[in-house]
């Protein structure tokens, strides 16, 4: 059974950083395509980073060139470094894992509060 478990969430002021954890069990990541999501109050879940099998990655527009997503085969492990963090990145973030068959698996989620 595939389980994401984020971490790394938390409340920052403007201009600081945050580095977001996705630690998955029960799958092998760099066999999948693995994508941070957020949803802010009111406002549907968006993509904002994701990479591939092949380690190709890709921003939504507001985030690139602040944010990047890596991953560490040997833990597991899928990141989101985020630098000079701006209110409008406030959101609960989301890993998602989708297979190579097209099954998607959610995390739970983790809270980024950034004050301005």
């Amino acid at each position: 059974q595939v389980q994401l478990v984020e971490s790394g969430g938390g409340l920052v002021q403007a201009g600081e950083s945050l580095r977001l954890s996705c630690a998955a069990s029960g799958s092998i990541i760099r066999y999948n395509i693995m994508g941070w999501y957020r949803q802010a109050p009111g406002k549907q879940r968006e993509l904002v980073a994701a990479i591939g099998g092949g380690g190709i990655t890709n921003y939504a527009d507001s985030v690139k060139g602040r944010f990047t997503i890596s991953r560490d085969n040997a833990k597991n492990t899928v990141y989101l470094q985020m630098n000079g963090l701006k209110p409008e990145d406030t959101a609960d973030y989301y890993c998602k894992q989708t297979t190579g068959r097209g099954t998607d698996y959610w995390g739970q989620g983790t809270q980024v509060t950034v004050s301005s």
